[in-house]
């Protein structure tokens, strides 16, 4: 079986499950921690890929890694399911494809937005304003990044749609302009 369809398969599995248990928005969350904690420690993809560490102890920290508690009854059987399947070290990749069929059922999208310098409250609010017109009914989860490369101007990412209004891009564009000539 294809190692990219595994994540996805469970990941689906889950969603279906959390959305009869009605916990689908919790685990979202889970899953956003997890995502999260496997960015700031890297070594946690090795623990939990590591033959050596028993499984009890892989649960623990993925539950940790989570932020889960008791109550979280749907996270608990889904590392269990994982354990049974020998497929724990497949958690971060199940947690990212498990936040990418829950932003697509609930129409939420990842914005990202990239300037040059830092942006004042009152242009970073009429721009998220005019996002969110874009989106039509959506909602976002907004990022705001600083790229001094970007010159001047910013761009802005909607999942894989990219504006780019850079100064960068457009001394770029004349560059092509050119060279073409």
């Amino acid at each position: 079986m294809n190692q990219g369809l595994i994540p996805s398969r469970y990941a689906k599995a889950l969603f279906e499950y959390a959305s009869e248990k009605g916990a689908d928005a919790r685990i979202y969350e889970l899953m956003h921690t997890l995502d999260n904690s496997f960015v700031a420690e890297p070594s946690l993809q090795q623990a939990v890929a590591n033959p050596f560490i028993p499984a009890p102890d892989k649960v623990k920290l993925l539950t940790s890694a989570a932020g889960a508690t008791a109550k979280d009854e749907v996270y608990a059987r889904f590392l269990q399911l994982l354990t049974e399947n020998n497929r724990l070290d497949a958690a971060r990749d199940i947690a990212l494809a498990y936040m990418k069929i829950y932003r697509s059922e609930h129409r939420i999208y990842l914005v990202t937005v990239t300037s040059a310098a830092p942006m004042g409250a009152a242009e970073e609010d009429r721009l998220k304003a005019l996002i969110e017109r874009h989106l039509n009914g959506g909602t976002m989860e907004y990022h705001h990044r600083v790229d001094p490369d970007l010159i001047g101007g910013f761009t802005v990412t909607i999942n894989n749609e990219k504006l780019d209004a850079s100064v960068a891009d457009e001394l770029k564009q004349l560059r092509i302009k050119l060279l073409s000539n």
